[in-house]
């Protein structure tokens, strides 16, 4: 009976330390990411960044002076003409004498003809059309360079939210190693307990059963965090099977620094900036839609060349005709009335700017909004945070004490347990609320427009 009793014991107590010697190779073999270099790689390789990047490409292509429509239009054409023909004339009055003439035969005759020329087109003035498009074009390209600071501040928030839950089930399993080491001892205390007549084999059962749950734990809680690790890979845009360890530590922004960003929400809110551009854009739009009523003048230029090759006829010998022709004009062209259309993009453009208007009063409401209610949110998940704290001190001396009167024998083995569990319970919360508020910092400050400038 003895011999079986160790020998469980000592089962128990392998299976503890083998996890703990694979979690410590594990560790020794994974590289260190720091929140800054999550940022680098994320800022790199992360597939939305990288499929925004290119549209602000394409909205900077789109603002150059090549698409502006002020350069002239330059076109060339060139053509080649080939003929062979046979003829055969006929002189059916004869010579003077009145004897019959002999007809006259051209079998094979060629001719080429050979063209070129250039056309050239410039508008003067169309109304002031391509300069507002030309300005619409820069507010556009300014747009998309906020849509794409806004996807990379939906990627941070994005990153950080794995990188936290990476963080906070290492942390987690840190406290589970301490409780199954303590559960493994409680056993091998208990199975002497139990030979030596001091307590009973429901002591023995109890701890054995603690001591699997908190293994099962243990278990559980790594292959979450191989999960959440598997997560942030994909961020990253990296292997999946990539190893890493994080930064567990998180500091605060403090209250004062918040304030003054509030004051200024209107100059970085991503929001409200991109509503400012959409408002100078549909400004733009009457503007361009109102060109319809002036004139348009524009100026033409023409230079072609042509050469003929003309194969010799019975009356002329061959001969080679070449042709060069220099043109140049301007047209003034007016739409004095168009049934009316530009008149209706006029007002459908001043309705869309006036749109444009009540969205921004709607956006500023439910920003201010927005941010007091993020505010007191993490007030409050700070303040969670900061009981928490003080809890896991609390039940730590609660352990403390436990464990002391635990090995005097007088407190029973349930009262010890329910000490530990309250202290792991208190452990494991205050991981979830330091990074609960750290997510909670993070979400204001988007609002606040500051969070690609503050410290993670």
């Amino acid at each position: 009976m003895k011999s079986k009793k160790m020998n469980l014991s000592y089962r128990i107590a392998t299976i503890v330390m083998v996890l703990f010697v694979v979690t410590a190779q594990a560790q020794t073999q994974e590289g260190y990411l720091s929140k800054e270099d999550a940022i680098k790689l994320a800022l790199e390789e992360n597939f939305g960044i990288k499929i925004a990047r290119n549209r602000v490409e394409i909205a900077k292509n789109n603002k150059s002076v090549l698409n502006s429509g002020y350069l002239p239009t330059l076109t060339g054409t060139a053509g080649a003409t080939y003929s062979e023909s046979n003829t055969t004339t006929s002189f059916p009055d004869g010579d003077r004498d009145g004897n019959p003439t002999p007809d006259v035969e051209l079998n094979g005759a060629e001719s080429q003809v050979y063209n070129g020329g250039v056309n050239l087109n410039y508008t003067l003035f169309d109304g002031l059309g391509r300069y507002y498009n030309y300005k619409s074009l820069k507010e556009q390209y300014d747009l998309s360079e906020l849509q794409a600071r806004e996807t990379i501040e939906n990627t941070m928030l994005q990153l950080f939210s794995v990188y936290f839950e990476v963080a906070r089930i290492t942390e987690n399993q840190v406290v589970l190693d301490e409780a199954m080491q303590i559960s493994t001892d409680r056993v091998t205390r208990a199975e002497y307990a139990f030979e030596y007549g001091q307590n009973s084999k429901l002591d023995v059962l109890n701890a054995r059963v603690d001591a699997t749950n908190d293994s099962i734990l243990y278990m559980n809680s790594k292959q979450s965090l191989a999960n959440a690790k598997r997560d942030l890979n994909v961020v990253l845009n990296q292997e999946l099977t990539t190893l890493f360890t994080v930064d567990t530590t998180v500091n605060f922004t403090p209250m004062d620094q918040i304030e003054a960003y509030y004051e200024k929400v209107k100059d970085h809110n991503v929001t409200l900036l991109q509503n400012e551009r959409n408002l100078a854009i549909n400004a733009y739009d009457v503007k361009i839609s109102r060109s319809g009523y002036l004139p348009s003048i524009g100026l033409t230029g023409s230079y072609g060349w042509n050469l003929n090759q003309n194969p010799a006829s019975a009356f002329f010998p061959s001969q080679n005709q070449t042709r060069d022709n220099l043109q140049l004009g301007a047209a003034l062209t007016w739409n004095l009335f168009d049934g009316g259309r530009t008149t209706t993009r006029v007002k459908n453009a001043k309705i869309a700017l006036a749109n444009q208007e009540l969205t921004r009063s709607q956006l500023e409401l439910e920003i201010e909004r927005d941010i007091r209610n993020a505010l007191e949110i993490y007030k409050n998940r700070l303040q969670v945070f900061k009981i928490q704290e003080q809890n896991v001190v609390t039940n730590q001396h609660n352990f403390n004490r436990s464990t002391a009167q635990f090995q005097l024998g007088r407190i029973t083995s349930l009262e010890f347990r329910q000490a530990q569990t309250n202290l792991l319970l208190a452990q494991t919360n205050r991981n979830a609320a330091k990074y609960d508020a750290k997510l909670a910092e993070l979400q204001l400050m988007q609002l606040l427009g500051q969070l690609l400038n503050i410290p993670y």
